[in-house]
C-alpha cells in the first residue's frame, strides 16, 4: 500500500469528490480524517465504511473558513492519529455557477473563501506539524475549467484561479522544509449526485477520449500519487484528471 502508516487529512471528505477521496486514501493505507462542516451523517458514514473494511478513519468537524475551527481540527487529529502527512483541500459549497449578469460580490467572496481563505487556514495550521516532521504532502483540488475558461463560472475560477496561485508559490516556499504543493484538476465526475445511467452522463462519457465518466475515486488515485513517496520529486504540478478533456480542448 502506498500511504501505510500515514495520516491524511481531507476536507469536505464525506461528500461527493471528498468521500472518493478519503476511501481511495484509506484502501492505500492512511488513516483518514473526514472534515465535515454540516453534514456530520455523511462524514460519519464514510468514516465507518472505511473502518469496516479494515482502514482507519474518524470524521472531524470544522468549518475551513474559520482559522480556530481549523486550527482545533488539526490538534484533534494530531491528537486521535499522532500526525499529519497529507492534506487535501476540496471542500467547497455555495453557488458556484452563473452569469456575471445575475451573480452578486457575495458569489465571489465566498468562492475565494472557499479557494483562498481555506487554503490559507489549513496550511496555517497543518504546515507547522509536518515541517516538525521533516517532510508532508498538500494537494488542492482546483478544476479543469481553469484551462477552459468556461462562460458562467467567473465567481467559481476566482476561487480557484486564486487557489492555483497559491498553490505554485507555497511549493517554492515550503519545499526546502520537505513539504510538497501539488494540484489536481477534476473534470465533472460522477458522484453521488449524478445517475451514471442518464443520458447526459452517457453522452458526457462518450465525448472523452477514454469514452467512460469517471468517478471520485479518479480524483483519490491521483491524490494518492501526491501523496505518496512515488512523487517525492513533484511539486508545483498541476494534474488534469478529466479523461483527456483537457487534451481535447486544446488546452
Amino acid at each position: 500500500m502506498l500511504l501505510e502508516g500515514k495520516v491524511a487529512i481531507v476536507t469536505g471528505g464525506g461528500r461527493g469528490i471528498g468521500a472518493g477521496i478519503s476511501r481511495v486514501l484509506a484502501g492505500e493505507g492512511a488513516a483518514v480524517a473526514v472534515v465535515y462542516v454540516a453534514d456530520k451523517d455523511s462524514a460519519e458514514e464514510v468514516a465507518a465504511g472505511i473502518v469496516k473494511g479494515g482502514g482507519r478513519a474518524q470524521a472531524f468537524e470544522a468549518d475551513v473558513r474559520e482559522a480556530d475551527a481549523v486550527q482545533a481540527m488539526t490538534d484533534a487529529v494530531v491528537g486521535a492519529f499522532g500526525r499529519v502527512d497529507g492534506l487535501i483541500n476540496n471542500a467547497i459549497g455555495g453557488r458556484q455557477d452563473g452569469s456575471f449578469e445575475e451573480i452578486s460580490w457575495d458569489n465571489y467572496t465566498n468562492m475565494l473563501d472557499f479557494g483562498c481563505k481555506a487554503v490559507f487556514n489549513t496550511v496555517k495550521a497543518a504546515h507547522p506539524v509536518m515541517k516538525q516532521q521533516g517532510a508532508g504532502r498538500i494537494v488542492n483540488i482546483v478544476t479543469e475549467l481553469w484551462n477552459m475558461g468556461s462562460a458562467n463560472w467567473s465567481a467559481y475560477l476566482a476561487g480557484k484561479g486564486a487557489m492555483v496561485g497559491m498553490s505554485r508559490s507555497l511549493a517554492n516556499e515550503l519545499g526546502p522544509a520537505g513539504i510538497t504543493v501539488n494540484m489536481v484538476a477534476p473534470g465533472w465526475m460522477l458522484t453521488d449526485k449524478v445517475d451514471p445511467e442518464s443520458e447526459g452522463s452517457k453522452r458526457f462519457g462518450q465525448s472523452l477520449p477514454v469514452r467512460w465518466h469517471g468517478t471520485g475515486e479518479e480524483i483519490g488515485k491521483a491524490c494518492a500519487f501526491f501523496l505518496s513517496d512515488l512523487a517525492s520529486y513533484v511539486t508545483g504540478a498541476y494534474l488534469p484528471v478529466c479523461g483527456g478533456r483537457i487534451t481535447q480542448m486544446g488546452a
